[in-house]
């Protein structure tokens, strides 16, 4: 079946040639409801949709056309979008890979944060690396075909996914970025009665995506819906031979046959296979403890936040102050929950590490994971191959004796993750357990589940960090390990 664009475009030809002439539909010039036939125009609903252009000679202000064909024509009786209509189709594509994608909270992973050289690693796996960092870059710079990037959690890959995305964005071009489970949850919703879009406008729309990224193949749950489905956008893309990256932890023998034929296929594709441990342990095996990142904050501390006071407004100097003391005197005796929120880059994670940093070195145990990559490893338990159980990784984080949550937010919100997130969140408001959670969004903004907890100050401090972004020196925002913490 072909998008709304190559019908449009392939009307446009007909409409030069004359060999198919267009004609309004039947009804009425000054009709406002469309037929019921209108609806299944390529499974477009026009429900709520603006009309063409009133002057257009083609549709007369309809936005849809018949064509003038033959009885027994397979597109006798069809309406199709009319081409006055196309820039409206263009606007609400670029607006649906917009909401389907999660590019805003992978805009810090680009080539230039990426560490092509890794930590420690052998000549062998560094150059692996480099290699997979090359490709990707080459890729970026024209994005034909496939690339496939294999490797174990946190060896990079989703970084250098990312990367091939903020690239494309920058040269204006509109990728769609997703994880496998997410994109699953995306189409299943679709089918839903009150769905803002149908089913097959939406399938369509992914599956017809200049720029495809497709984040953790392998990841989802693998049922024969989720695999026909799989199937049936990567083998669109292949004959269409659409760009197209995946990332995925399984070897290719692992993977569904019907996927791994068009994955194989060294005319079209290029796997590189990284070699990198996880970069979140520096090499080491994982263990029980692999969810905590604090190891990677260890330089965010009281003693190297900056109050930046030759900078700042004296206001803003002041509200900056308030934010350390209130850490520090957290730090001191956690009690209840502290929230802080701010725009990027105002030092609410450093402060959020350094109450755990401050913890550790009165000798009590405290939890820092970044949400999404909190989502990212419970998700991983779905797999075969993983060691641990979903519940054991879970019951680690909801009992850690203080907790840190940063990023709120930034995570894909799908039904799944709202409502692990308010099983954590909701078990430790009970349990009054100490817990520190940075956001860029608004309370109004989060799960209205979460953000009444927060919003109760009888056990929750919310504290809004009011000063511009820091953009330079050892202060609030900078060290490796904020540039790379969520590498995977």
């Amino acid at each position: 079946m072909k998008s709304i664009e190559e019908l449009a475009r392939g009307l446009v030809a007909k409409q030069d040639s004359g060999s198919e002439k267009p004609k309004p539909d039947a009804t009425s010039k000054n009709a406002t409801t469309a037929s019921s036939d209108t609806e299944a125009v390529s499974g477009v609903g026009v429900r709520g949709a603006t009309v063409g252009d009133p002057d257009c000679p083609f549709c007369h202000g309809m936005g849809y056309v018949r064509l003038d064909v033959p009885v027994g024509h397979p597109n006798f009786g069809r309406l199709f979008p009319c081409t006055c209509r196309l820039p409206q189709l263009e606007v609400q594509r670029n607006e649906t890979l917009r909401t389907l994608g999660n590019l805003s909270a992978l805009e810090r992973y680009t080539f230039e944060s990426f560490n092509p050289e890794g930590h420690g690693l052998s000549p062998e796996r560094q150059a692996n690396l480099r290699h997979a960092y090359e490709t990707a870059r080459s890729f970026a710079r024209r994005p034909e075909g496939w690339l496939l990037l294999i490797g174990g959690y946190g060896c990079g890959k989703t970084h250098l996914a990312a990367s091939i995305a903020n690239y494309a964005v920058e040269r204006g071009m509109l990728p769609l970025f997703v994880t496998v489970p997410d994109l699953l949850d995306h189409i299943r919703a679709s089918f839903a009665s009150n769905a803002a879009q149908p089913y097959s406008e939406r399938f369509d729309e992914i599956r017809t995506a200049p720029l495809l990224i497709l984040d953790d193949l392998g990841t989802e749950n693998t049922t024969p819906w989720a695999l026909e489905k799989l199937f049936q956008l990567l083998n669109y893309r292949y004959l269409a031979r659409l760009a197209t990256v995946i990332t995925t932890n399984q070897e290719l023998e692992r993977i569904d046959a019907r996927l791994r034929s068009r994955l194989a296929d060294p005319e079209l594709v290029e796997i590189v296979t990284i070699l990198a441990p996880d970069f979140r342990l520096g090499g080491a095996e994982r263990s029980a403890s692999e969810l905590n990142t604090l190891s990677y904050y260890s330089d965010m501390s009281f003693g190297t936040f900056d109050l930046r006071r030759h900078e700042l407004e004296p206001p803003e100097a002041e509200n900056l102050s308030r934010a350390l003391t209130l850490a520090r005197t957290y730090a001191s005796d956690p009690q209840g929950w502290l929230i802080l929120t701010g725009s990027y880059g105002c030092g609410k994670t450093h402060l959020a590490a350094a109450i755990a940093n401050e913890r550790v070195r009165l000798g009590h145990p405290a939890l820092l994971v970044v949400v999404p990559d909190l989502l990212d490893y419970l998700r991983a338990t779905f797999s075969p191959q993983s060691g641990a159980s979903l519940d054991r990784r879970f019951e680690e984080v909801r009992r850690a004796p203080l907790l840190v949550l940063d990023d709120l937010g930034t995570e894909s919100a799908t039904p799944w993750a709202k409502e692990k997130l308010f099983q954590l969140l909701n078990f430790r408001y009970v349990a009054r357990m100490p817990t520190v959670v940075t956001t860029v969004m608004a309370i109004k903004e989060l799960d209205p589940k979460i953000g009444i907890r927060f919003m109760d100050v009888s056990r929750c401090t919310i504290f809004r960090v009011e000063v511009p972004p820091y953009l330079g020196g050892t202060g609030a925002m900078q060290g490796p390990s904020k540039v790379h913490r969520r590498r995977k």
